[in-house]
This record gives structure tokens, sequence and C-alpha cells, in this order.
């Protein structure tokens, strides 16, 4: 194969999987090169309908994590249609015999069954809590802690994220437990299975980034600080016009920038000779965060989004305008997202659909192609 050759070319996955988790793995070893033959029960799984729907009544959701994928459907109540499954999953070859699955304790699909059919099968499962009962990522959140830190401080009830990062994460460590088990089985001749839970990524992503370690030695949750960056420099001001930012500033040559820019380092280093503190030194910028902010606020009160744009662009400091969903949607219409694209697609109408974020020797890829139609590839996939 040329470098042109997406990696994972002639690589094929058996997905059987529903909602996010599972289905963003599969997605990203298909924009990877893969061929990823997604299964669904007769008439689809649970999510086959998730809103957003096209004007159509076409599910964009379920169109979007299963893009390029193949589309089966299979009566997985019925002796045929399990044993069809694992014929698909155990399937020969060096590129084949990989499964990705969010069903649990089904005895059909057990590991050790599906070992009888081939023994280096590379079997990866998402669960919902660690244990193997049922969740997703909204009541997974919930019992993390971090809702009651989510939200402007002034909050008391919690809040729970929009972006379902722990199916989003989740289905990352799926597709790198495959890659590991490709691996694995290319170097040692063996197979792996390996389980990712939603509720064990929780913890630990928490552990990882110091959040459980910071309450354990604290005694408290980390406080509620609405768009203030934890630790360092960052928070939201309103121009002139109306515009919201977000600035921050993570070294000290960004923060220097940043008075330098606003001419308030005066008026700062009399506060740090005042009230004691380096603000060379990011907690203590953090700490003392209130009044840093009062004294940079009016210089970006009377401005409008082109002075301050022009006056920023010359520093290395962080900022961007809050945006809205249809901003994002204006800029990909006017060709400037090289990962994103609008097209005309049956069922769907104008579609926004993506590459995906890899790029490979400096290049998008082309977009993934067409969403299936449900069940559509029976007939091919199961033949072949």
């Amino acid at each position: 194969m040329d470098s042109t050759t997406p990696p994972l070319a002639g690589v094929r996955v058996v997905e059987v999987s529903s909602f996010v988790a599972a289905p963003i793995a599969g997605l990203t070893l298909r924009q990877l090169g893969a061929e990823v033959i997604r299964i669904d029960p007769i008439g689809g799984a649970a999510d086959t309908k998730r809103w957003p729907l096209s004007p159509q009544g076409r599910s964009v959701y379920w169109a979007g994590l299963n893009r390029g994928k193949r589309s089966i459907e299979l009566d997985l109540t019925s002796v045929d249609g399990q044993e069809t499954l694992r014929q698909l999953a155990c399937a020969p070859g060096a590129d084949a015999g990989i499964l990705v699955s969010n069903i649990y304790e089904r005895s059909w699909l057990a590991d050790d069954l599906l070992r009888q059919h081939r023994s280096d099968l590379i079997h990866v499962q998402v669960l919902g809590w660690a244990n193997g009962e049922p969740a997703v990522d909204y009541v997974v959140n919930a019992a993390s802690g971090l809702p009651y830190v989510t939200g402007p401080a002034h909050l008391v009830d919690p809040v729970n994220h929009v972006l379902p990062a722990w199916d989003l994460l989740c289905g990352m460590y799926v597709a790198t437990a495959v890659l590991s088990g490709l691996h694995r089985r290319a170097r040692d001749g063996v197979g792996m299975h390996a389980t990712v839970s939603l509720e064990d990524l929780a913890t630990a992503t928490l552990t990882t980034l110091g959040l459980l370690t910071e309450a354990h030695q604290t005694g408290r949750p980390r406080e509620r600080i609405g768009n203030t960056v934890y630790g360092t420099f960052g928070t939201d001001v309103t121009l002139a016009d109306g515009t919201v930012l977000m600035v921050a500033t993570v070294t000290d040559r960004q923060w220097r920038e940043l008075l330098e820019v606003t001419g308030v380092a005066e008026a700062v280093a009399a506060v740090e000779s005042g009230v004691g503190a380096d603000f060379s030194d990011e907690g203590d910028r953090y700490l003392h965060r209130d009044v840093l902010v009062g004294l940079l606020r009016p210089w970006f009160a009377r401005r409008d989004l082109a002075e301050v744009t022009d006056a920023l662009a010359r520093t290395h400091v962080l900022w961007s305008p809050f945006r809205r969903l249809t901003d994002l949607v204006a800029d990909v219409a006017r060709g400037q997202s090289a990962v994103a694209h609008i097209v005309d697609e049956a069922g769907l109408g104008a579609n926004v659909v993506t590459s995906g974020p890899v790029r490979l020797r400096g290049e998008p890829s082309p977009a993934v192609a067409d969403a299936p139609v449900l069940g559509a590839d029976a007939a091919p996939v199961a033949d072949g």
C-alpha cells in the first residue's frame, strides 16, 4: 500500500451497538479506513429514530454516527440470527475477527463462546456501570460529581453537561483498545477481550485531572466558577457591541501581553504590591481573579469586536467570541471548514458531513461516504 492508502484499509470491524459510545468507536475506525459493519435488530435499535430528525423524518443523529458503515439487520432473538452474527464477528483473516459491542451478559454473545469460533478474536465491549448494569452518559455524569461544579457560581442545583463527554471519550478508548488488540495479535498471535465502562472512565478521568485528589486533600468539592478557567487566568468579557468573548492566558508571556495591550499593567502591579501577590504565578492570578477581571473588563467594554480583534491579533493571548451553532454552519456553507461540508443526501436533505479530525499527511481526508440505510447491506455482507 502507498502513503495515500488509509492506515486501516482492509481491516473489518463488526459493531453491535446503539447510542453514542460504541458507534463512535466504529466511526473512528471507519474514518481511518476500516470497513465497519453495524448490526442492528430487525427494525433498528433504540437509537434509530433519535432526534434530531431531518425534514424527511430520518435521524440525523443515527446517520452521523454510522456514516460510511455497512448496515445489517438480524433477528438476534433467533438462533439463526445469533449464528450469523458469530460468523461475521469471528470471520477468518488477519484483518478480521474484531467485534465492538455494547451488549453485555448475553449467553449467545459471551466471549468464551465466541472464542470457540475464533481463539484470537479481538472483542471490546462498552458498559454503562462497571458491574454491567445499563447506564447512559447523563446518569453516569450525575454520579460523577461534576454537575455540582458545572455552571455559574450562584447556582445551587446540579447542571449536567450537553456534550456527552463520557460517551465520546469511551468511544476513543474502545477504538484504542481495538488497535492495541490488533498489534498484540500481530505480534503474539493471541486475541484480546476488554471492557470499557462509562463509570470507570469517569472515575479514571477525574483522577487523572486531579479533581478527586483535590477533593480528598481539601475535604470539599471544587467550587463552581462559571466560565473562569481553574488555576490560571481565563474569563468571559462583554464588548461594546454586545459580543461576549472568552479570554485566557496560560503562560506568563500571554499574561504580560494581555496587560500591555489593555493598558492596565501599572494598575495590576499596584494590586500585586498591595495584596502581596506574585502575578507571574498563575495560581496567584487565579486566587485574585475577581480584582484582575475588574481591572480588565472596562477595556473590553469600550471596544467592539473589530477593535478587539485587531488588538489581540498582535499578541499571543488566547481568545474567541462565544458563537452559536448557526455561526459554525455559516462557516461551513462558505467553505471555511476543512473537515465539514454540506451535501444533499437522500432522506436527510442538506446534510453537514465530516471527514473526521485526523489529517493524514497534513491534509483532511475526504468526507466519509453516505450514511447507510438501515439493513440495506444484509445480502452483500452476509454473502461475502
